[in-house]
């Protein structure tokens, strides 16, 4: 039954109406020029060597948002300033307070 099957599929599939002709595919827009303010938006990133740790931490315009902290073991793990108030947000213990999403980096390029 099933090699009856598969060929009337394949009967059918050959028999099917030619395909009608399709109009080509408009241009890609062109890519606009990069946007220039004057001021380089890379961050300033300070290291700081500890013997059980790294520390990263990362400013923009002299603001410090973000800190990366590697230790000599374990997975790296990062603070972060999420509303901008100046302030790196860190995980609570206690259930009533507001928790952070914990963060991973899924993908790296170098």
């Amino acid at each position: 039954m099933i090699p009856t099957l598969f060929s009337c599929t394949l009967a059918l599939a050959q028999e099917s109406a030619p395909l009608p002709d399709l109009a080509p595919a408009p241009e890609p827009p062109q890519i606009p020029e990069a946007v220039q303010s004057g001021e380089p938006l890379e961050p300033e990133v300070t290291i700081i060597e500890r013997k059980e740790e790294t520390v990263r931490e990362y400013r923009v315009n002299g603001r410090l948002y973000m800190v990366k902290i590697t230790p000599s073991k374990g997975e790296p793990y990062y603070m972060i300033d999420t509303d901008g108030d100046g302030t790196l947000d860190t995980r609570r213990t206690d259930i009533k307070y507001e928790s952070s999403v914990p963060q991973w980096v899924l993908f790296s390029w170098k």
